[in-house]
Formats: C-alpha cells, structure tokens, sequence
C-alpha cells in the first residue's frame, strides 16, 4: 500500500470515526431529550453533582468538547458559577472515557450489521423516537466502521522503519509524546478522535503504553482549544471557565508526568490487549486526576480569578440565556429559548406595573424605566426570533418543534404587551405635564381592572412555562372577568361625564388607559392558549 493509500485511508477512517461519533450523539441526545434538559436543571452548587451531571451529559452527547463550550455558555449568561463550571468540566473528562472505552472492543466486524439496519429503519420509520434511536444504531456502526478503517490503514504504517524509529524515540520522551497529543488534539478538537486513533495504533501492534500514555496526557490539554475558542467573545466570567478547564487538564498532566513508569505498569496489568490499556489509561487518568483535584476546586477558582482579576458582567440589554455554541446541542438550545421568552414576558409584565405606577404616582423615574425596560423587550423580540431560525434548521424532537413554533406567536403577543405598557407610560406623562386629575372613583376602578389584568399575564407566563400542564379554566375565567369589567367602567365614565364629575380630558385618559389594560389581557389570553399546545 502506497503512503497515499494510508493518507486517504487514516483521513476517510477518522472522518467515518467523527461522523459517527456525532450521529450517535445526536441520536442519544434526542432520545433523552427532556431528561438531558432536567439534568442539567438540576445541577445545584454541590460540587459532586456537578461532577456526575459533567459525566452523565458527555457520556450522552459523546464530546467533552461540547460539553464544556455549553459551560461556558452558560457561565456567559449568568446560569453557572465557576464553582459549578469547574465541577462539570471535571465530570466532562470522566464521560470522555465512555467513547475511548467503547472503541477500544473490537466490533467492526458487527459495524456493518448495526449501518444496515440502521440507515433501513431511518430510511422507512416515521416516528422521531424510532428514527432517533435508529441513529444511534447507525452512528455506532459507522464509528467502528472508521476504527476499522483506520486500522487497516495503519498496517503498513506500524511495519515501516521510519515510523518504528519514530516510536522509539517518543517512547524514549515523554514530552515529545506530551506535545503531539496536544498537537493532534488542538488540531482536530477532539481528544476521542486522538484516543481512537492510538487504538487503532495499538491495535495493530505498532504502538505500546510507553508512547500511549503522553500521548494521552496531550490529548486532555489540547482538547482545551474548543473551550478556548469558544470563550473569546463572551464575558470574562466565560472565560475564566475556559481556564478552569485548561487549568485542570495541564495540572493534572503535571501531576501524572513523573510517575508514567509506575502508571504504565499499573495499566498494563488491567489487561494484554494494547487497545484496551489504551482506554483504561485513559480512564483511570481521569477518574483520578477528578479525585485529586475536586476539593480543590475553590483553590482552582480562586488562582483563575487571580490570573483574571474582575467579574464578568451579564449583558443585560440583549438576550442573556441564547449563545449560538448551544446550537451544537439543539435540546439544550430550545430550553435556553424558553428560559429568554419567560424573560422577556416578566420584562413586560414588569413594565405594566411600572407604567401603572407612573400613572398613580406621576412617577418620571417609572415612565423613564418603562421606556428603557420597552427598548430591552424590542430587541429581545428580535434576538430570540433570529435564534428561532437558526434552530428551526436543526434536527428537534416533536414536542420541541411543536413548542418553538409556538413561541414565534408566544414573543409577539409580550412584545405587544411591552407596547401597551407604553402607551400606557405615554398618558402617565400626558397627565403630569396636562396637571389632569382623576376622582377616587375612577382611580378605584382602575385598581380593579388593573390586578386582573396582571394576574392574567401571570396565569399566561405559567401556561407557557409549565408547557400546557394547566387547565385553561382560570384564564378564560380572568378573561371575562376583564371584558366584563372593561364594559362597565366605560359606563360608569360615561355617567360621570353626564353628572359632570369629571373633565373631558381626564375622561378620554380613563377609557385610553381602560382600553390598553383590557388588550393586554387579550395578549395574556392568546399567550395562555398558546402555552397549552
């Protein structure tokens, strides 16, 4: 075989390895679906949780790398403490493991089995569980089909003299080995695609723990790239995850670097097969390094915020919980859409009352809040609608597609309301610079029709957030109470316009302010309806 053949080999092999890597992912992280999005709610300030939520997310989604960029992100919003983040990513180089085990087992011959009954169920089955977890199937077939691949490309490799002359000299350097793990992990942002590659190696004898396990120290620091590159545009607290990352791997390195010989007499003792030292190597490593380090967490901490000195403040004007990285991670991505519409809906439900309060009081502070608080809600509109896009493109489960499509209607009916809330803030000023009056009747009436009002955007917002779990009842009840309210006030105006109680003026602010409230309860019914899809 020529060394073109081994080229085009290796590239076609490790290409098969990384699709397959992310078609099984992508299977299995659909297949979750809900439950990944509950794990990662559930994630509490306790270190150790955080460590196995950090290994049960990678073992589902197949890449540490992700898992740690979707860190990042969510320190980058606010979500996650550093405290928290650390804990993750340590558990993230645990469920890394998973993969580097499960290729280590020689199964390519069976490969072709799971490709053919996967790609023919994805080809027929309608059903989106069905098809997921016939891509599971086929993403596992086609990773051993790459393992394969590799292996028998690298045949010729292991037999040449050059590359035996190679394996002698890095054998003989750790720190050579060190370097081209790193190299070739930073390279291909993936450290199970290096890890495979040494098993494919080591399966055909080419390779033993010596030159292994550098290059598996490597491996773990180069895989730091991703998180890297991924926190160049967010925030500094972002950015002090990435080191936090960076950190732990390259101590943990330092750690095991003086005592490779005793390691590697550990590891290869836990089994005669090469490929299988290879991934308990790499286990053990990490399981280790996670054991070490973890109490020491808080000093990790606390040395990043010495070499970054500052907090990183949360953008407040824009979209705070939506970060394209996320969009790697689609379930992950449509529950952070949820948690910026609900924010957005509380903006408006708080800018109803500030708007209200500027009537009341003739507060200038609340209208000026009511307007700046309108600007966020416009721009969020605009941020969560350019993200709807972006993941309508991507591959969903039913019930998420269902409840994205809904939310386009969801952020136009709170944007609507944003913009009540001002018009309402607009007679508050027409009011104070007029010097109109209102009697303590009317004021009264407003009051009530008012607290219906902002209860039914608050029975909207939990509709929407408990995602059709709720009985419709109590909105349509609020509803009729608001447009049989909205119906006797105007009468009641218009009596006391005939009694000459009240001014022309404050009369037409009455009915506009009247007006106003009772369409934003119309909002917070078709949002209620919406959420109940």
């Amino acid at each position: 075989m020529d060394s073109f053949s081994v080229l085009t080999g290796l590239i076609g092999g490790l290409g098969l390895f990384l699709y397959g890597m992310k078609l099984m992912g992508d299977g299995l992280e659909n297949a979750a679906g809900e439950g990944l999005k509950s794990i990662l709610e559930k994630l509490t300030s306790n270190k150790y949780i955080a460590v196995l939520v950090g290994a049960a997310v990678t073992a589902i989604i197949q890449s540490s790398s992700a898992t740690t960029v979707m860190v990042v992100s969510f320190v980058n919003a606010g979500l996650m403490s550093l405290i928290q983040a650390a804990g993750v990513i340590m558990g993230a180089n645990i469920g890394t493991t998973i993969t580097a085990q499960m290729v280590s087992f020689n199964l390519d011959a069976i490969a072709p089995i799971f490709i053919g009954v996967g790609a023919i169920v994805l080809l027929v089955a309608k059903k989106k569980k069905v098809r997921d977890i016939a891509s599971i199937a086929l993403g596992f077939g086609i990773l051993f089909l790459g393992m394969g691949t590799m292996s028998t490309a690298m045949k010729p490799v292991a037999e040449a003299s050059w590359f035996q002359q190679f394996v002698l000299v890095v054998a003989n350097n750790s720190l050579l080995g060190l370097l081209a793990g790193l190299g070739m992990t930073a390279v291909v942002q993936s450290s199970s695609a290096t890890t495979g590659i040494l098993v494919a190696l080591a399966t055909t004898g080419a390779i033993d723990m010596k030159l292994a396990f550098p290059v598996i120290l490597g491996c773990n620091i180069g895989t730091c790239v991703t998180a890297i590159l991924a926190s160049l545009g967010a925030n500094r607290t972002a950015k002090k995850a990435a080191l936090i990352h960076l950190l732990f791997n390259t101590i943990g390195a330092i750690l095991f670097f003086p005592f490779i010989g005793p390691f590697i007499s550990l590891v290869e003792k836990t089994d005669v097969n090469v490929a299988r030292q290879v991934a308990n190597a790499h286990t053990i490593f990490n399981v280790t390094v996670t054991v070490v380090l973890l109490p020491l967490s808080l000093f990790l901490v606390k040395i990043v915020n010495r070499i970054l000195p500052g907090d990183g403040e949360i953008e407040k004007e824009g979209a705070i919980y939506l970060d394209k990285q996320l969009l790697d991670t689609p379930v992950i991505a449509n529950g952070q859409v949820l948690k910026e519409t609900l924010r957005m809906a509380e903006k408006a439900k708080k800018n109803v009352i500030l708007s209200m309060k500027a009537f009341t009081e003739n507060s200038q502070e609340s209208i000026d809040k009511v307007y700046k608080n309108e600007k966020i809600i416009n721009v969020l509109e605009r941020d969560i609608t350019d993200y709807l896009v972006e993941l309508s493109q991507l591959d969903l489960p039913e019930d998420d597609i269902k409840l994205f499509s809904s939310t386009y209607h969801v952020i136009n009916d709170i944007e609507r309301i944003g913009d009540h809330a001002e018009n309402i803030a607009d007679l508050a000023m027409e009011k104070m610079n007029k010097n109109i009056h209102l009697g303590d009747e009317a004021k009264q009436e407003l009051s009530l029709i008012f607290d219906k009002t902002v209860k039914s955007i608050e029975i909207a917002i939990d509709h929407y957030k408990n995602k059709g779990q709720l009985d419709n009842k109590e909105i349509e009840i609020v509803e009729e109470e608001i447009d049989s309210l909205e119906k006797k006030l105007r009468e009641s105006n218009i009596r006391r316009l005939n009694e000459k109680a009240c001014s022309a003026d404050s009369s037409v602010i009455f009915l506009d302010i009247v007006s106003n409230l009772e369409r934003i309860g119309d909002h917070a019914n078709n949002i209620a309806n919406l959420g109940s899809k």
